[in-house]
């Protein structure tokens, strides 16, 4: 009769422990599941919030990329350009010719003043330069950056040499020049689709 009143006792007891262990795990899942799809905004300037910010720096670095040597590369890895027709910063590439649908801006998310320097480049080229509408785009030597929509990855330069929305595209070197005698885009044709020819 003891062993069973023992056994009794302690199974409330039990239950309680295995129940509170359950809704523990139940808050801790709850939990992650809420603050996963936050996380992932960090890339919209518009919905970015201070720390995811911070923690998705814009790296500008320095990297060898086959037919146009040493040159500046973003956090992906991906080639940067500049557009011969915005030397000392003037913008021509915008949304509303098109240009930055093949040609993507280097825009500073809001809240974050500059890019960060990697390694191979000159920290002190490293500027930003403001739009109409006030939103800050990362600069190397006064060249507004942008990548490519060509290249697929790192170690690409597809868009170097094409002609395009006011000027000839070319990869950036780490003294802040065009880099121009390397080989010529891949597909300039596709370059000049949707508007470049008028601007």
């Amino acid at each position: 009769m003891s062993v069973t009143t023992n056994l009794a006792r302690r199974q409330p007891g039990r239950r309680l422990l295995y129940g509170s262990l359950a809704l523990g795990a139940a808050a801790a899942v709850a939990a992650c599941g809420s603050s996963s799809g936050s996380g992932s905004t960090s890339s919209s300037p518009s919905g970015a919030a201070a720390t995811p910010a911070k923690s998705a720096a814009i790296v500008i670095s320095a990297e060898n990329v086959p037919g146009v040597g040493t040159v500046l590369v973003n956090g992906r890895g991906q080639t940067l350009y500049l557009l011969t027709s915005e030397k000392g910063g003037k913008i021509t590439c915008t949304d509303d010719n098109g240009c930055t649908k093949l040609w993507p801006d280097t825009e500073l998310p809001k809240g974050m003043p500059a890019a960060t320097a990697g390694s191979g480049i000159q920290a002190s080229m490293l500027g930003t330069v403001k739009d109409a509408s006030g939103s800050l785009y990362v600069t190397y030597n006064k060249w507004p950056l942008y990548t490519y929509a060509g290249d697929s990855g790192p170690g690409q330069a597809h868009g170097q040499g094409i002609v395009s929305f006011g000027g000839t595209w070319y990869a950036i070197s780490t003294t802040g020049n065009a880099v121009t005698g390397s080989q010529s885009g891949s597909s300039p044709s596709a370059a000049t689709g949707g508007g470049g020819s008028g601007y």
